[in-house]
């Protein structure tokens, strides 16, 4: 058989072959190499630039910041004034200014006398709706009327029939008040107490405060619609006494708190008077007197004075927390047999 001649291609020829393909599979990888380096070239440029964006924006924001107005708190505002304590200053100022007041300290005080000099006493009776007759009563016996009153005032005594308003503002009751008042000149209306007999405790703080407010005298005093007074002997009894601050001054007494609902003199805050359930130390509500200080006391704080069932025992709880000086007279007991006393009841 016959065999075809085989051609073994030479060492030369081999490592030309070679060297062309070599050459024809490099060209891609050094082209794919330029494009890469130009790219991380690209890449490292950019990241670079904006690290220096970033300092040269942080610079930027750190000067806007310290020279941007910040915004103070009230806390801030007060420590750079070095008034940080301030709140706490205002306050002892106001407790002082209180106290102050309290004790007589007051500016420009209205005078409800015509001469302008201070008054005696100013005497607020208790009276009511249906109390026409009986105040026609005590205009016909101890209390002066018309010239009489005027002339009294001018020796610095005011008397004054006291009572609110009525729950139904501007009815009837109300326009007979006025009505009488327009003709007798001898009320002092609360207009902003309500009239009403569980309102009894709150009424006898809008008194003093009103006479406070129109009169300045040496006392004050509250008197009950069921009481008759002997007039110059109570203004005997003042007359002593004038000159004396922070008086309290009445029949002083104590007594049992009634804890039974519906029991007569029933106390709904017993429980706050102890286990032995007696009140403190006052003075009868039938007649007392406050100096002036002590008006003025139970006005400037009459907001938030404590009442409880009766006004006498609200004004005694009153005193308990002021330097008030207790005195226990005799003489004011109404209810009492003393020939010498100024009050009786009517």
């Amino acid at each position: 058989m016959e065999t075809l001649p085989t051609t073994v291609p030479s060492k030369s020829e081999r490592r030309a072959r070679s060297s062309k393909s070599s050459q024809s599979s490099s060209k891609p990888s050094v082209i794919m190499a330029f494009f890469s380096c130009v790219a991380w070239l690209y890449v490292a440029g950019r990241l670079w630039q904006d690290a220096e964006n970033r300092v040269v924006l942080n610079n930027i924001l750190k000067k806007s910041y310290h020279q941007k107005t910040k915004v103070l708190t009230v806390d801030d505002k007060l420590i750079v004034l070095g008034c940080k304590d301030l709140e706490r200053r205002i306050v002892e100022t106001e407790m002082e200014l209180t106290l102050a007041k309290s004790l007589g300290y007051l500016k420009n005080q209205k005078s409800g006398s015509s001469s302008g000099k201070k008054l005696l006493a100013v005497i607020g009776v208790y009276t009511g709706f249906g109390s026409h007759l009986r105040r026609n009563t005590f205009r016909g016996t101890w209390m002066p009327q018309g010239d009489a009153l005027r002339k009294l005032e001018e020796r610095g005594i005011v008397i004054r029939f006291v009572i609110g308003r009525s729950p139904n503002r501007g009815d009837s009751l109300d326009r007979k008040i006025d009505e009488e008042n327009q003709a007798r000149k001898d009320f002092l209306i609360l207009e902003n107490h309500e009239e009403a007999q569980e309102e009894l405790p709150k009424k006898v703080k809008f008194f003093f405060s009103a006479a406070v407010q129109n009169w300045d005298a040496q006392f004050y005093i509250k008197v009950d619609d069921n009481i008759d007074l002997d007039l110059e002997g109570l203004i005997g009894l003042l007359e002593s006494r004038r000159g004396q601050d922070a008086a309290y001054i009445g029949c002083m007494k104590s007594g049992e708190v009634v804890a039974e609902e519906g029991g007569q003199w029933y106390e709904p805050e017993w429980w706050k008077f102890g286990d032995e359930k007696s009140y403190f130390r006052h003075a009868a509500g039938s007649l007392l007197i406050l100096s002036k200080n002590l008006a003025q006391y139970v006005n400037i704080n009459s907001g938030s004075l404590k009442t409880y069932a009766f006004d006498d025992t609200s004004i005694g709880s009153w005193m308990i927390g002021v330097q008030a000086t207790y005195i226990d007279d005799n003489r004011l007991c109404c209810s009492s047999i003393r020939q010498d006393k100024v009050c009786s009841v009517a």
